[in-house]
């Protein structure tokens, strides 16, 4: 067989499976020919997309905000407190054997942790505690936020990598989530440091 003959018959077979495969699919021959030209074109341009550079960013870079060394204590606090996640919640709880409410944890883990007395509603503990800026967190440090329609009624410890443990009531047990999860990225409101 020469190379032409080859070549032909090779061309023959492909465009019998195309028209075979388009039968079996109830497509006409031409529109299955449209199709796989445009999936090689689509194939084609996401190529070219790939090799291409990206152009320079205009103006300035920013800079990403430094946040503040960690302190000892809030380490203890945030350890502490991933130390309790699947603890029971009970509305007004206070240790772990009972449950815990999100304040009844907070004020848990700074006694235990830190020695430090920290009570009452979340409201009452983000009053006494220093205002920090959303992007200057460190682990320790504590996240409030609306989730009864009332201005700081949760509290959570900020524990790193936008995440923070808390005691909600809707599952039932303490738990981690993200801060930029949906829910509380709607629902945040402030967050303030008992530590220097």
């Amino acid at each position: 067989m020469t190379f032409f003959s080859a070549h032909y018959f090779r061309q023959s077979l492909w465009v019998f499976s195309g028209r075979f495969f388009a039968r079996c699919c109830g497509l006409a021959y031409t529109a299955f020919m449209r199709i796989r030209t445009l999936r090689i074109l689509v194939l084609a341009l996401f190529l070219a997309a790939c090799g291409s550079v990206p152009p320079a960013p205009e103006g300035p870079v920013e800079m990403s905000v430094s946040r503040p060394p960690v302190s000892n204590r809030g380490n203890e606090v945030a350890l502490f407190a991933v130390g309790l996640i699947d603890t029971g919640y009970r509305f007004g709880g206070k240790n772990p054997e009972a449950g815990l409410d999100c304040s009844g944890m907070v004020a848990y883990i700074f006694g235990k942790a830190t020695g430090l007395k920290v009570s009452g509603s979340a409201a009452e503990i983000a009053r006494r505690g220093s205002p920090v800026d959303r992007s200057r967190l460190r682990p320790g440090d504590l996240v409030f936020f609306n989730t009864r329609n009332a201005p700081l009624s949760h509290v959570g410890v900020y524990i790193g990598d936008d995440r923070f443990v808390h005691a909600p009531s809707s599952t039932g047990r303490v738990r981690i989530d993200h801060l930029k999860a949906t829910y509380y990225a709607s629902r945040y409101e402030t967050a303030r440091s008992y530590f220097d």
